[in-house]
């Protein structure tokens, strides 16, 4: 029970983390093309690289900021980090680097995976494809499909 609520709260923060905290790209108003399961898989195990990175780059510039609340960053507009203090920027450019490494280490563009983020929180049964996903793989991370 403790191992779900862990999973579903990372895989709830990361979901957030692309509608509110951190989105690599924007993503194109195009209809979106549908989403097979080598993708899905794809993208939860990007997920699942990123997520201890998120974690650390927002505790990271969260200690830079102080008591302040932790500013929306959109990685590919200058203006949401430009306002960032200098070292708290250094954090946030690191991590979109390594997010955008990790994505495509899995086998995805940014572009794919930015609109699956998009289908994934406009669908549920995807939202539940991948969650499902995200235990599969935490319980047995070497798993191949």
């Amino acid at each position: 029970m403790v191992f779900q609520t862990i999973l579903l709260g990372a895989f709830s923060t990361t979901i957030v983390l692309y509608s509110s905290l951190i989105a690599i790209l924007k993503v194109e108003a195009q209809s979106p093309s549908p989403v097979d399961n080598t993708d899905l898989i794809s993208y939860s195990k990007a997920l699942l690289r990123m997520e201890p990175e998120r974690q650390q780059a927002f505790e990271e510039i969260k200690k830079i900021i102080g008591n302040g609340d932790v500013p929306k960053i959109v990685c590919n507009d200058s203006n949401s980090l430009s306002g960032l203090p200098g070292k708290a920027k250094d954090v946030a450019i690191s991590y979109c680097n390594r997010s955008q490494k990790i994505v495509e280490e899995n086998g995805l563009t940014i572009d794919r995976f930015n609109k699956i983020t998009v289908e994934v929180q406009n669908n549920s049964d995807l939202k539940k494809q991948i969650y499902n996903n995200l235990l599969r793989l935490q319980k047995s991370p070497s798993a191949q499909y």
